[in-house]
């Protein structure tokens, strides 16, 4: 990740009811769906800028978490999203969640680009590029 600590951009979501088990804290797979909301309005807010990118996507190949303080309900945990320096066809994302002003989760994941027909990866948009430069 890179040394920069600039979030690209950051997300609240309140925590739900169901969004506990049985410990009485936020299940740790939520965590990452939490992470993804923000990667999520992080792409679509990427496409209203840059427009759609006809036959090209994005998966994630891997993602991580690490668990600091528990989240509870009720709650709102906000999300601050990192970018990591690009690669050819990769870009490292990085997360922080954050409740009542305390770093609750430390998260990160690699997105890939890919080419829809073939489900290779392929080159980053150079517009993309630049927008995370």
């Amino acid at each position: 990740m890179t040394s920069v600590r600039n979030p690209a951009h950051t997300t609240k979501v309140p925590i739900r009811w169901g969004d506990m088990d049985a410990q009485g804290h936020v299940n740790n797979t939520v965590y990452f769906r939490y992470m993804e909301q923000a990667r999520i309005e992080w792409l679509a807010g990427v496409r209203e800028r840059l427009g759609d990118f006809p036959g090209e996507g994005q998966v994630i190949v891997n993602a991580s978490c690490t668990y600091l303080v528990p989240l509870t309900y009720p709650g709102i945990v906000e999300i601050r999203m990192f970018l990591g320096t690009p690669g050819r066809s990769s870009i490292e994302t990085g997360y922080e969640l954050w409740m009542d002003q305390r770093k609750c989760a430390e998260g990160a994941a690699k997105l890939v680009w890919i080419d829809l027909e073939t489900h290779r990866s392929a080159p980053l948009p150079e517009a993309l590029v630049a927008l995370c430069a």
